[in-house]
């Protein structure tokens, strides 16, 4: 009787532990796509909405300066990447919607323009975020940049003001209402 009960309580606990551990093992099972990692300066807020434009990045180097640099240029090219996506689809959509007779002459000024306006904005970007950490002797750098969409906007419709032949095809009030269009699909697309 008492081998009985010795062996009840053994197996009791040899249960309890077998549940114990399976419901560890579960916590730490990750489906096998890895630990989910959060990174500094890269949140929701730090991505374009209908208000900006932003552009986020990263930068790992043994010296502070560099790392930054890096940090620097990674999120521009995003920032600028955001910013051409978007000048993309709010071209091809107003030149679909306005009907303009050369439109690959239109689109191809519209381009050129676009990417000068984009070259200068990159110049008067703001820091939305930077957060730098040293970990073995290296610093990692996160940073987000942001440009306002008023600021692009009002770029782009000087730029076209002052050349004659985009102006010719430009009606003001439809290209506006296309861009915030674009930008607020832009901020329904990032939640």
């Amino acid at each position: 009787m008492k081998m009985k009960s010795t062996l009840l309580v053994v197996s009791a606990f040899a249960f309890a532990f077998m549940l114990a551990s399976c419901g560890g093992s579960k916590k730490a099972t990750d489906n096998g796509l890895g630990k989910e990692v959060n990174l500094p300066c890269n949140d929701d807020e730090y991505h374009s909405d209908a208000k900006y434009f932003r552009g986020t990045g990263n930068g790992i180097s043994m010296d502070l300066s560099t790392a930054k640099s890096k940090a620097r240029i990674d999120a521009q090219t995003n920032l600028s990447r955001s910013i051409s996506t978007t000048m993309k689809s709010v071209a091809d959509r107003y030149i679909n919607e306005r009907q303009i007779g050369e439109a690959s002459e239109f689109e191809q000024k519209f381009d050129q323009m676009t990417r000068e306006v984009i070259n200068q904005q990159l110049n008067n970007v703001a820091v939305a975020c930077s957060k730098t950490f040293q970990k073995e002797g290296k610093y990692q750098v996160f940073q987000a940049l942001e440009v306002a969409k008023d600021e692009v906007l009002n770029n782009i419709k000087d730029r076209i003001s002052k050349d004659d032949k985009l102006k010719l095809d430009y009606d003001k009030m439809k290209f506006e209402q296309v861009f915030n269009e674009e930008m607020d699909k832009l901020a329904k697309d990032q939640q």
